[in-house]
């Protein structure tokens, strides 16, 4: 992927600038929230500097596992973000663990901090995933211009599409979107008098899942484990976590109200 500013060895690509405005934007709303129940800014921006930062990390080295046998060859590709090849799901792990030794040591309720953050990341997703089309990488198989042009689709992104030779189904619009309406409707349900700690969070989870899942199958991409596709592994996962979160955070109908005695 060519760098759109080149200045001497500083080079600034748009994978780059996507993923930092996806974590500016993510990191916001996720404060904002927080501190509409109580929450201070410092507890939140320490917390999602190291949930950023080790999140990345976790991202990266996911990817790099299952991509080993190139990288054992290539380590100082290891080091090249900006080339792509940051696995989500590896970034969320990293994250959750980061966050929850976080609130751990500060005595915070882990599953109210969540129902912050994913408000934001899965807008950071959202954005994310147009990283990956500058790349041009996360797309399906092979397809023809003809089926491209019946989606509707702006010339931009079918021209983007277009790859050695021959167009691809951009599975990464269809994640972005998705990414994109369930950023909407958290943003709807999130101050509704049902809403209850740990319904935000399974419902990402659950919606996420679903997702990727069947998104994931359409990829030319995926990070295997023997015959299977990890991301769907870790999807299905990802969704029976969530059925368990909710049916857990029904039982245990904990609310919102009294948050402003936290931190």
């Amino acid at each position: 992927m060519n760098p759109i500013i080149n200045i001497g060895i500083i080079s600034i690509h748009w994978y780059s600038i996507l993923l930092f405005i996806a974590i500016l934007l993510g990191s916001n709303l996720a404060i904002k929230e927080a501190k509409r129940h109580g929450f201070e800014e410092n507890f939140m921006v320490n917390l999602l500097f190291l949930g950023v930062i080790f999140g990345i990390i976790g991202a990266r080295i996911y990817y790099v596992i299952f991509n080993f046998d190139y990288y054992k060859d290539n380590l100082l590709e290891i080091f090249k973000v900006w080339n792509g090849g940051l696995a989500i799901h590896g970034g969320i792990i990293a994250g959750l663990i980061t966050v929850a030794i976080y609130c751990y040591k500060k005595q915070v309720n882990l599953l109210k901090i969540l129902d912050y953050l994913v408000v934001g990341l899965i807008i950071a997703q959202a954005i994310g995933r147009w990283g990956n089309f500058f790349n041009g990488e996360a797309h399906g198989a092979v397809t023809s211009l003809a089926y491209l042009e019946s989606l509707h689709l702006p010339k931009f992104i079918i021209d983007g599409m277009y790859i050695n030779g021959s167009y691809y189904i951009p599975t990464f619009l269809y994640e972005s979107i998705w990414c994109l309406i369930g950023f909407i409707i958290l943003l709807v349900i999130r101050r509704r008098k049902f809403m209850k700690v740990g319904y935000l969070t399974s419902f990402y989870l659950i919606w996420y899942g679903i997702e990727r899942f069947f998104v994931e199958g359409m990829r030319t991409d995926s990070l295997m484990f023997l015959s299977f596709r990890v991301a769907q592994l870790v999807s299905l996962f990802m969704v029976v976590v969530g059925i368990g979160l909710f049916i857990y955070s029904l039982k245990k109908k904990v609310r919102y109200e009294g948050d402003s005695n936290e931190i």
